[in-house]
Formats: C-alpha cells, sequence, structure tokens
C-alpha cells in the first residue's frame, strides 16, 4: 500500500513547485540562467539514474519506447526548461506561476483536439476564459522594481505549450514503463540538449561568489522540483490522468504568488489578481474530468 495517495503526492508537487519559482528567483540573481541550467540537470540526472539502478537495476527501456522517450525528453526537458529557465529569469515569479496556471486547461482541450480524450463546449469556454485572463497578466508591467518584460512572459506561453505536450505524450507509455523508469529516461534524453546549452555558460561562471541563497536555490530547484516532484507528477498523471493531474495544480500560483510577496517582496497589483483569478475560474469552470475517446 502507497505511503500517499496520487491526490496526496500531486499536491506535495504544488508545495515543490510553488516554492521552486522564488528559489530559482534567489539562484538566479547570483547564477547564470544557462550554468545554473547545465549544473541543475548534470546532477538531477545522475540522481535520477542512481535510484533507478538501486530500485530497478540498470536496463535499457523497450527498444519501441525509444523515440518517444527522446521526445518526451526534448519536449518536456529540453525544451521546457530552457524556455522556463530563461522566461523566470526575465520576468516575476508572480507572472510566470501565473501563466503556467493555465496549463490543466490546455492539457484537457488540447486532449480533445488530439482525440485522446471527449472534451464538452463547458471545457472550451474554460479554455477561453483562462486564455483572457493570461492575455490580461502578460498585458501588466512594472508592478515590482523588477518587474518583467513581454519576452519573459511569451518564453512562459511556449514552456506551457512544452509542459502540455510532455504531460499527453507521457500517456503513449501507460503501462510499458515504471514512473520512476520513465521520469529517469525522459531526463536522460533531455539532458544532453541542455548540458550543450549550459555547459560553456557554466565555465564562465564565478562560482566562488555564489553564496549560501544561490546554492540552496539550486539544490531546491534539482534535489526537490526536479527530482521528487517529476516523479511525484509521472506517477500521479498514471494513476489518475493527465487532465485530473493537472487541475490538482491549480493551487501552484496561489502558493508561488504567497511565498514570492513574502520572500522576494514582490506585490502584485489588481490586473494580476483579476487575471489569475480568470486563469483559476477557467480551470474550474472545466474541472469536469472529460473521458476517454471511444474506441474504433
Amino acid at each position: 500500500m502507497p505511503l500517499i495517495t496520487p491526490a496526496l503526492g500531486l499536491l506535495l508537487v504544488v508545495l515543490i513547485w510553488g516554492g521552486n519559482f522564488t528559489a530559482t528567483k534567489l539562484a538566479l540573481s547570483e547564477i547564470t540562467p544557462l550554468a545554473f541550467i547545465a549544473v541543475r540537470f548534470a546532477f538531477g540526472t545522475v540522481l535520477m539514474w542512481l535510484v533507478l539502478a538501486r530500485r530497478e537495476g540498470w536496463r535499457l527501456p523497450p527498444r519501441d519506447t525509444w523515440v518517444p522517450l527522446i521526445g518526451l525528453g526534448i519536449v518536456g526537458n529540453t525544451i521546457y526548461q530552457l524556455c522556463f529557465m530563461t522566461g523566470l529569469y526575465r520576468t516575476t515569479a508572480t507572472n510566470s506561476s501565473l501563466i503556467l496556471a493555465s496549463m490543466p486547461t490546455v492539457v484537457t482541450v488540447a486532449a480533445g483536439w488530439l482525440g485522446l480524450e471527449q472534451v464538452t463546449s463547458r471545457q472550451v469556454w474554460g479554455l477561453v476564459i483562462a486564455t483572457l485572463g493570461v492575455v490580461l497578466v502578460v498585458a501588466t508591467r512594472g508592478f515590482t522594481p523588477g518587474g518583467g518584460d513581454l519576452v519573459g512572459d511569451m518564453l512562459m506561453l511556449a514552456a506551457v505549450a512544452c509542459w502540455a505536450a510532455y504531460t499527453l505524450g507521457l500517456r503513449t507509455l501507460t503501462g510499458r514503463m515504471s514512473t520512476l523508469s520513465l521520469s529517469t529516461w525522459t531526463l536522460i534524453t533531455g539532458s544532453p540538449g541542455l548540458l550543450i546549452a549550459g555547459l560553456p555558460a557554466a565555465r564562465r561562471q564565478d562560482w566562488s561568489a555564489v553564496t549560501h541563497r544561490g546554492w540552496g536555490g539550486l539544490a531546491y530547484a534539482t534535489l526537490l522540483a526536479l527530482v521528487v516532484a517529476y516523479g511525484l507528477w509521472n506517477w500521479g498523471v498514471r494513476q489518475i490522468g493527465a487532465s485530473r493531474a493537472a487541475l490538482l495544480t491549480t493551487l501552484t500560483p496561489l502558493v508561488a504568488t504567497l511565498i514570492a510577496v513574502a520572500v522576494l517582496g514582490e506585490r502584485p497589483g489588481w490586473m494580476h489578481l483579476a487575471g489569475g483569478a480568470m486563469i483559476i475560474a477557467g480551470v474550474l469552470v472545466s474541472r469536469r474530468t472529460a473521458r476517454p475517446a471511444p474506441t474504433r
């Protein structure tokens, strides 16, 4: 019997990822984004591989899963992380978390367009409302001294698309591999691109100037947000489905904003609150679980 339920595990993911926005912002004040990515994924991938080897032994995944694993790794790790990290560096923790909050509705409607689930008009309207909320958040500027820019917000929108594709893509391997194996192999296949992009910056980084704040943020992002949360996320998706799993993460922007206010001193304005409310409302409007598409 598992120690935690899928819902509880996903709520833990919410807490971890909510805190990750602030932890990463603190680290990025001392470490460049690409150097951060290189170190984070170098250590994170090795840790995941060691855990997998200890629990399941070292063996290659089935040959017919190699192409999907490479694709999921590139989309869900390489491209997603480059968009997320660079976007977060250029915008605020609050903006980032609110934009990413639209992901559940995007996942649900995308699943319908792909024929994986039946999507209702209620869910389509949810996407429309959430999208308007994202537009409102993106249109808001300058509420903190280090306010975000349009490029950062656009990169976060690209990250939403990547994560939605990754979440739906996990379904193609349901039942073929364990959650731990799936998490590890998508890290392994996604990390080479991140290392290629980040190693030159890591070599130029003055690591001696990094304080406990930078190292703490890097450790949090690597051990908790990457290793622990990715494993819980993939397990949750496998247990209760992509749409329901994504829906449970709607609390992430609230957690992220509260932490950013307390630690970073960010002060969201009324437009952020209104946009965030619309995003959450859009997700709740589409809260009914989509049904699997009938077989033909």
